[in-house]
């Protein structure tokens, strides 16, 4: 009997502890598809032709600045994929993402900042699904176009593996986040998933399920990869 009242205490200390940590995913996933629906809605916003010719999406709801030394920054969201092999496929279940570097300090002004990274090839994919990557070194980037000008500018864009944007105070823009570095969240995955598992698992081996609003949001408003047959083989 003793031995059962004690098991019952400890299930009531760790069940809402438990409880909280999935419930800090879920939200995480909530806000990044508030975030997505947001960024699709701006007038002359994110160009939809390079929406369709990305592989990948990274979305980072609400990174903030905080102080060390020069200042920095750190972000938690979510990375999703187009499934199959050559991402022809729907788009499929996230796979938690951290963003930090000193470099965003600098642009965030000590305001919450939404941030949008498209992968616009199987190259920086890969980048991506390393334990952790710099962007500008591991991975070649640059802000991203905005509204038609990205129509003049698309052939010199898409040389780049990744395409960065920011949104603060309601403006939505190109920026550099050079610098930076982004890595797999695997604790928010294995509290997501319930097991650990990498995120290479989760976004090309079709072994996660989750963040069906994100999800949702992506697949409406690109259904399919508008990308040339022979830049999906690099």
């Amino acid at each position: 009997m003793r031995y059962m009242i004690v098991w019952l205490l400890g299930l009531i200390i760790v069940a809402p502890v438990l409880l909280a940590a999935d419930t800090d995913e879920q939200e995480r996933l909530a806000n990044s598809a508030e975030v997505m629906e947001e960024i699709l809605k701006i007038p002359d916003g994110l160009p939809k032709e390079l929406l369709n010719k990305a592989e990948c999406v990274v979305v980072m709801p609400s990174v903030k600045k905080f102080a060390l030394g020069i200042g920095g920054s750190y972000g938690r969201g979510a990375l999703v994929c187009r499934t199959g092999s050559n991402f022809t496929g729907p788009w499929g279940a996230p796979a938690m993402y951290r963003l930090e570097g000193a470099s965003i300090g600098f642009q965030l002004g000590g305001q919450a900042t939404d941030f949008l990274l498209l992968v616009m090839n199987p190259k920086g994919i890969e980048s991506l699904l390393r334990s952790k990557v710099k962007l500008g070194a591991d991975a070649a980037v640059a802000a991203g176009p905005k509204g038609r000008a990205a129509m003049a500018a698309t052939d010199a864009y898409m040389r780049a593996e990744i395409l960065t944007y920011s949104r603060s105070r309601g403006l939505f823009a190109g920026v550099s986040l050079e610098g930076s570095t982004l890595r797999q969240d695997n604790n928010a995955n294995e509290k997501l998933y319930g097991q650990k598992i990498p995120a290479r698992d989760i976004v090309r081996g079709g072994k996660g399920a989750g963040g069906q609003r994100l999800v949702s949001v992506l697949q409406k408003a690109s259904p399919n990869n508008g990308s040339e047959p022979s830049s999906l083989n690099r």
